[in-house]
């Protein structure tokens, strides 16, 4: 089966794939379920008969479970809802029949499809290859009325009048009979059937059943400082449907990518699209839960052990950072911890059941004096296999030759990596369901000691560390010394903290860059040529500088790929500002695509919020003029065509003709750009504008690669 209908009358209908397409069965019996526990059993059987009685309860039963990791087993009421769409009324009228916090509710905040699989046992993993067909729809076609006028399906483009176009949608997902649709925006789905419904063209059935349903609203959150837009979401009888633009892993991996972590979670292929990696993380936290028979918090609450001021002062720190040395540096070598942080909670046993836990034998985390115990936790059982699943996948993909074998296994790698780079931080998410801020610092605190010991045999080793952070050291050979190789160090400290360093990666040079206005290095901005890059890999390894950053336009990119490949070759100031200025040149000409130079920001308000004329204002203030809405964490795209205005007229959107630009404000982008990539060299922005504002050419004399 791999994916789920729940109809009106409270049933499920299962699709099940088959060779030629897929079949339903109905399961008329499914009653959702949801437990209430307390610390005193006698609140319990005081609101049993309430519980009972109440319209949207089928069935009570008093059962055996752990309400922790922590706990034994103990009596807790089974509740069986009447309907899926009742629990998240019922769970709150539960908790209110006494006071706040004496009852305890447990299994409550699951998605429906996940809950299912996870209730009945049932399998979402698809017996077969699925097969997807992609439909995309401009956004400018869903502002408008119902329907849209233009529409690419299956690659192929077609134009015309709304009716027309809807029988041509509809004509060829019946011909193909997809098993996924992948849409721009799941906002099609409901323009197609008002389209249909305004011109008596009902039933219509982009599923494999007349209809659809509407699942969740759109919505505006935030987190971790950034806001987000999730859109509305919507399925369809016997078809799973991602939203490209609401869609995670679909994204970072492929469906392969996405398949390995159906089978692993338990989510279905839906649902799995639209989660995001803690959600993923805890769908397989709780499967291990449910294994153990410890029932998931509605509302977790976990209160933070006391600690002396000296722990405090200890804990409250990240991961070790030494500050880099500003400037181009050869022959540069990188060395990382192999998947540190699920490698610190595997092979230290750290887990929000084992941390500052009172069992029979424990260990020391170092500096802080949390004692952990030395039985299993459940989060190392979680992590192991999908580190050692990862290190088999990459294994393979190191002989894969096959392109399409490529893409499966490089898609299944990026989605464990993507779980497992979340695990460290999601202990000290204070809605983690399983997290504690405890096993959080514990991890930093060892991540602190292995970089280090790395440090230690590495400057042992006649090495000289220009960098590091976190879990990655970069190191160069000491001109005084002999050096012992690389590898055998690497070996001797994997040997000593039972965590594998590896070598990353050999560089003719890489270029440390400086804070903004100061002369320290930034931490993670750097750039630098790799002796020798993995196939289909690109001769430079960049980190912070705009060749990373997603609001960067194209041009101003390419300039900067531009700039660091003559900074390769010469090494020296003079010929990267003979190259700037060629671009320079070709910008103050008119000669640049406008297409090449749009800007992609995220918004983080609504325009009404606004205070200021930013340029996201403008194309905000034009998107409401032409009836696009943009809600706070969506993303506008704009050409800035004269950047001394204030009105909407600042700037052209990605879908409207552009045919000007404003030379001015893409020079000083420009000249951002080439400053990256000379400060290493102790050449600023205010020396580039110098030079470039001199009328005769001039030789920078006084800069200087450093040794």
């Amino acid at each position: 089966m791999y994916t789920f209908d729940f109809l009106e009358d409270g049933g499920v209908r299962r699709w099940t794939t088959t060779p030629d397409g897929a079949t339903a069965t109905i399961d008329a019996d499914y009653h959702p379920t949801i437990y209430v526990g307390s610390e005193d059993w006698e609140t319990i059987a005081d609101v049993r008969d309430d519980i009972a009685a109440h319209p949207n309860v089928a069935d009570v039963a008093v059962t055996s479970k752990r309400p922790g990791w922590r706990h034994e087993e103990t009596n807790v009421l089974r509740v069986e809802v009447s309907h899926i769409d009742a629990v998240d009324a019922l769970a709150p009228q539960i908790a209110n029949m006494d006071r706040p916090g004496t009852l305890r509710l447990y299994n409550v905040d699951f998605s429906r499809q996940f809950r299912y699989c996870l209730e009945t046992g049932c399998s979402p993993v698809p017996d077969r290859d699925l097969e997807t067909l992609p439909i995309d729809v401009p956004a400018t076609e869903l502002s408008g009325p119902a329907g849209f006028e233009t529409v690419t399906i299956g690659g192929q483009t077609v134009s015309g009048d709304r009716l027309a176009v809807l029988d041509t949608v509809l004509d060829r997902i019946h011909a193909l009979d997809p098993d996924v649709l992948v849409v721009s925006s799941a906002a099609v789905i409901p323009q197609l059937f008002e389209l249909a419904a305004a011109n008596d063209r009902d039933p219509v059935s982009v599923g494999r059943e007349p209809g659809y349903q509407q699942l969740a609203g759109q919505s505006t959150y935030e987190s971790y400082g950034q806001v987000g837009h999730s859109p509305a979401r919507y399925a369809a009888p016997g078809r799973a449907i991602i939203d490209r633009s609401n869609t995670f892993f679909y994204s970072q991996t492929n469906l392969e990518g996405v398949l390995d972590l159906v089978e692993r979670s338990r989510k279905p292929l839906q649902e799995l699209g639209w989660a995001s990696i803690g959600n993923v993380l805890t769908a397989i936290q709780i499967r291990e839960a449910r294994r153990r028979n410890v029932l998931v918090p509605w509302r977790s609450w976990r209160h933070e052990q006391f600690k002396t001021m000296g722990q405090l002062h200890a804990a409250d720190r990240g991961g070790t950072t030494f500050s880099p040395e500003v400037g181009l540096h050869e022959d540069v070598h990188e060395l990382d911890f192999a998947s540190m942080y699920p490698n610190i909670i595997v092979t230290r046993n750290i887990s929000p059941e084992t941390i500052r836990g009172d069992c029979p034998e424990s260990k020391t985390v170092p500096g802080l004096g949390y004692d952990i115990c030395l039985e299993r936790g459940y989060l190392p059982d979680v992590l192991e296999p999908l580190i050692e699943d990862r290190e088999a996948i990459k294994s393979k993909l190191a002989a894969a030759e096959d392109p399409e074998r490529r893409a499966e296994l490089q898609g299944r790698s990026e989605a464990i990596k993507w779980i497992l780079v979340s695990c460290f931080g999601y202990q000290g998410f204070s809605n983690a369901k399983f997290g504690r801020i405890e096993a959080h610092e514990a991890i930093n605190a060892y991540a602190r000691q292995l970089l280090l010991t790395a440090k230690d045999h590495l400057e042992a080793g006649g090495y000289r560390v220009l960098h590091g952070i976190v879990d990655s050291i970069w190191v160069s050979p000491r001109a005084d010394t002999t050096q012992t190789p690389l590898r055998e160090i690497a070996a001797e400290v994997s040997r000593e903290t039972d965590i594998d360093l590896e070598y990353e990666a050999a560089y003719d040079w890489v270029a440390f860059v400086p804070m903004k206005d100061a002369e320290k290095g930034a931490l993670t901005k750097y750039f630098g040529r790799l002796r020798d890059p993995e196939p289909g890999e690109g001769p430079f390894k960049v980190r912070g500088i705009e060749l990373r950053q997603r609001s960067t336009s194209n041009w101003v990119a390419a300039l900067q790929r531009a700039l660091l490949e003559t900074l390769d070759e010469h090494r020296a100031p003079e010929p990267v500002l003979r190259t700037l200025r060629e671009w320079l040149e070709e910008l103050n000409r008119g000669a640049v695509d406008p297409t090449r130079l749009l800007i992609r920001n995220r918004v983080s308000k609504s325009l009404a919020a606004y205070t200021q004329s930013t340029r996201n204002v403008a194309a905000l203030k034009r998107s409401q003029a032409q009836g696009i809405e943009t809600h706070p964490g969506q993303d506008v795209a704009y050409v800035v065509v004269d950047d001394t205005k204030s009105s909407r007229d600042r700037v052209r959107l990605e879908h409207e003709p552009i045919e000007d630009y404003d030379t001015a404000f893409y020079r000083d982008r420009a000249i951002r750009a080439a400053a990256a990539v000379l400060s290493p060299l102790d050449v600023r922005e205010s020396d580039i504008r110098d030079s470039l504002e001199a009328t005769a050419p001039t030789t920078v004399t006084g800069w200087s690669a450093s040794p």
